[in-house]
């Protein structure tokens, strides 16, 4: 019997891919939503989210999340039966993403934007100002999992000493030196650039707020491609308002779409993207066409060993 896999909302295009991957003894299907009641059914399921009210619905043998956060699905409410696994392989172009935010703000403090034509390419080139460079900066990275240690790889190639902020604080060879999450507050002033790429849990969440950005430097850089709870939102906002943080890249945010959404939507509370010292961009850090080749590869051998009873990968439950 072939083994039913469900590809769905945002990630329903995919479902082609997934398919000619997994060839026969396979059907595939992109789905835009959930049956609103009655029982789910389907081998697999592929989501990123799944609420309290749909999961115990959900009669599945493995619930496949396309992505490496689990922090949007109703782990408690699933049956017991079904297994959880992720993936991640958005380490590459996240760390690229951090490494350009880095190098954008050492090299291009008010923008880079130059007048070049001929009427002011005498007073521009005159007239141009002394940058800064990333090396012998200082780096935080909160969350040292494979995204942080790619980062923290390119960062301390371009110079930087780099310290690995993790809730064990267990030695990490690819960092410079490594505390704990409590030291947290206590390490910020002597830092150039705080990146935050750890996981959204009841721990993490709001880890980032008042205390710690005042902490932070005037001109110091703040680099969000975790989770936006991360950061306690108002005080961001006031923040950077007031000048007291010289910049922060924001990929990730308080509010989404959900597929059937109509009409406005702020991804804030607070209007963060109209600051002009906050780089806004809409999730995109990771989304690259190579990750997507190597997330449904993997997704896909793992499907393959459900099907041949084999153990799984990544597997969270």
């Amino acid at each position: 019997m072939a083994t039913t896999v469900t590809v769905l909302a945002q990630h329903a295009p995919q479902a082609p891919r997934l398919q000619q991957l997994l060839g026969e003894g396979f059907i595939v299907q992109g789905q835009a939503a959930l049956p609103a009641e009655g029982p789910i059914v389907t081998d697999v399921l592929v989501t990123t989210r799944l609420t309290a009210q749909e999961a115990p619905r959900l009669q599945a043998r493995l619930l496949q999340a396309p992505g490496a956060g689990l922090d949007a699905i109703a782990l408690d409410a699933l049956p017991a039966h079904c297994r959880v696994c992720n993936v991640y392989e958005h380490e590459i172009p996240i760390a690229e993403f951090v490494t350009r935010a880095v190098l954008d703000w050492v090299i291009f403090p008010e923008g880079d934007r130059f007048a070049m034509d001929a009427a002011h390419w005498a007073a521009t080139y005159r007239g141009r100002a002394v940058h800064g460079e990333a090396f012998g900066r200082r780096a935080a990275i909160v969350g040292f999992g494979a995204i942080g240690q790619a980062t923290a790889a390119r960062l301390r190639a371009l110079g930087l000493h780099v310290t690995a902020v993790t809730r064990h604080a267990r030695l990490e060879p690819g960092a410079d030196a490594t505390h704990p999450v409590a030291d947290l507050a206590a390490l910020l002033p002597a830092v150039d650039v705080l990146v935050l790429c750890c996981p959204l849990n009841d721990s993490s969440r709001g880890l980032v707020g008042a205390r710690e950005l005042a902490g932070l430097r005037s001109d110091a850089l703040l680099v969000n491609v975790g989770r936006a709870e991360l950061v306690q939102p108002q005080p961001l906002y006031e923040t950077l308002q007031a000048r007291r943080l010289g910049r922060a890249v924001l990929d990730v945010w308080y509010r989404y779409p959900t597929p059937d959404h109509q009409g406005p939507l702020e991804p804030a509370e607070f209007p963060l993207t109209q600051l002009p010292n906050v780089r806004s961009t809409p999730h995109v850090s990771g989304w690259t066409h190579g990750l997507l080749e190597r997330r449904y590869a993997f997704m896909a051998r793992n499907i393959a060993r459900l099907a041949a009873g084999e153990p799984l990968h990544n597997q969270q439950r």
